[in-house]
């Protein structure tokens, strides 16, 4: 499925999906989350899973930067079909299972919200294209960029930092001049339509 991200300006779309998070390491939530529980200046929203090694590569990355910004909300969205009887020809991953985002958030320690979206609605009004995709707004929750979280893929030479320079805009007041980079890793696994 061909999927246009959101364009830098545009609102952020409402989601209200079940969660959970490594916080407390052994006992997790199983919450549901809304778009407008998170009211820190910036929010960042990334498409995410457990099987994708890019999208593992990254995920200690994603615990730096909810570490690292106080005034910041993280959020990661795992879409992905994990149902061989909803893939029609198409891909599906079972370890990205509601049942296996709990180990992982559990196993990995996640001290941020780590949100299934089984309908893959709020995919689809994102134009999550691959895992990892990211999207950071403002505190208008507004799109100032969506793309690639940084420069390489395994964190090894790192020289731009993408997610990380637009919430330092955000925070600052200031005009973050990159509306997008290209997000690179798995593409995400659609349901047959």
């Amino acid at each position: 499925m061909q999927v246009d991200p959101l364009a830098a300006g545009e609102p952020a779309p409402d989601f209200e999906l079940p969660g959970v998070t490594g916080e407390g390491y052994a006992t997790l939530d199983f919450e549901t989350y809304a778009l407008e529980e998170f009211d820190a200046p910036a929010l960042v929203v990334v498409f995410t899973c457990n099987h994708c090694p890019t999208a593992k590569a990254y995920q200690d990355r994603l615990k730096a930067i909810q570490a690292d910004y106080g005034d910041a909300d993280l959020v990661a969205i795992n879409s992905n079909n994990a149902i061989e009887e909803h893939a029609g020809g198409n891909e599906f991953y079972p370890t990205d299972s509601f049942e296996h985002m709990n180990a992982r958030a559990a196993s990995e320690e996640f001290d941020f919200p780590y949100l299934r979206d089984e309908s893959q609605e709020v995919a689809k009004a994102y134009g999550a294209q691959c895992t990892p995709h990211a999207f950071v707004f403002d505190g208008d929750r507004e799109l100032v960029y969506q793309g690639a979280i940084d420069d390489d893929r395994e964190g090894e030479d790192v020289t731009e930092q993408y997610v990380r320079d637009a919430i330092d805009a955000i925070l600052a007041g200031e005009e973050y001049p990159t509306e997008t980079v290209s997000p690179m890793g798995c593409s995400t696994k659609w349901k047959a339509q």
